[in-house]
């Protein structure tokens, strides 16, 4: 009876110790003219212990407009996401022991971020909106450092009805130069990284020119050899590798822990490189080079892919189990081009 007692209190005690979350949406609820569309996304630690989440800049807890949320009308069709699109590592953010990489919430603590909507969304009409926040974290695991997921309550959305100008006033377009606010060292790196992406990009090409065959390298990344597959990874090489790198804009003022880079993807050939870029080697897996490729990828007028899974191994799972995805994942682009290990 003891031990029962006993073991019943242990799992009472780690049921208390769970880590728990909870986010809400607040803000106006009539709103006049698409750049006002901006809502408060405040997240509050529910567990019984403090939490060290990862400012992911795919979610909540930063500003960068990214798809953190999920917006319907009531007719059911919700916004054009046109946001920046990211390739992000918790991994690599928890081990940057950076003081801006994480937020530190003890229990019953909260913290709020303001999100200006029109950034990442295009809205094609007036009327009433459904906001819905992302409910992905990450926490740093005090044991291991490691990130560990963690899926978030949800204790309010937010409902706002949009009228007037839906167009949002676009930013100051920089003068179009090469680099902007990159330091010589990092000047350095980038023309030696476009020198790997454009090699890349020129053998990824000529690779799928000459093999219309279910090679192992293509099904790797892509999947199953389908026609309509070959093609369209086909004509997003030829839309990359047709492009000149060295005539691009970089900029270096990202600062985000565990960012490769971002891209907003109708704004061909101007890339956010990260602090994560620079830590990287100039070619093969997860480098600068493939970087270049994953981001280009990215742009619209280059097929426009999305980010469904990150890392190797899940990006060659995803080629098994939805080849149609996979031929739309950036990664699976970056990972085809840099083929490290190489497959024939």
């Amino acid at each position: 009876m003891l031990a029962n007692l006993l073991a019943v209190l242990s799992l009472t005690a780690l049921a208390a110790a769970a880590p728990g979350l909870s986010v809400s949406l607040s803000g106006p609820t009539t709103v006049k003219g698409v750049s006002n569309l901006h809502v408060a996304a405040t997240v509050t630690n529910t567990g019984d212990e403090a939490l060290t989440l990862l400012r992911d800049p795919r979610g909540l807890l930063h500003d960068l407009p990214t798809n953190a949320f999920s917006i319907a009308s009531a007719s059911g069709a919700g916004p054009k996401f046109v946001g920046a699109v990211v390739k992000y590592s918790p991994a690599l953010a928890a081990e940057s022991g950076a003081p801006d990489a994480v937020t530190v919430l003890a229990p019953g603590d909260a913290f709020t971020v303001a999100h200006d909507l029109s950034a990442a969304y295009s809205f094609a009409s007036e009327g009433e909106y459904t906001i819905s926040p992302s409910t992905l974290f990450f926490y740093v695991d005090p044991a291991t450092g490691s990130p560990v997921e963690l899926r978030a309550s949800v204790g309010a959305t937010h409902v706002a009805r949009l009228t007037g100008s839906l167009a949002a006033p676009a930013p100051p377009l920089a003068k179009r130069q090469t680099y902007v606010g990159c330091i010589a060292s990092m000047e350095v790196a980038i023309t030696n990284a476009l020198a790997v992406a454009q090699e890349y990009a020129s053998e990824s090409l000529a690779y799928l020119t000459a093999n219309t065959t279910a090679t192992p390298r293509f099904t790797t990344w892509f999947g199953a050899l389908t026609a309509s597959r070959h093609a369209l990874a086909l004509a997003h090489f030829s839309a990359i590798a047709g492009r000149d790198f060295a005539t691009f804009t970089y900029d270096c003022t990202c600062t985000i822990a565990g960012t490769y880079a971002y891209v907003f993807p109708d704004q061909l050939g101007y890339y956010h490189l990260c602090d994560a870029f620079w830590a990287a080697p100039d070619a093969g897996t997860d480098s600068r080079g493939g970087t270049l490729i994953h981001e280009s990828s990215h742009f619209t007028a280059n097929g426009g892919t999305l980010d469904y899974v990150y890392g190797q191994t899940d990006a060659a799972a995803l080629a098994v189990s939805n080849p149609g995805e996979a031929v739309m994942n950036a990664d699976n682009h970056e990972y085809f081009a840099e083929n490290n290990p190489a497959l024939a």
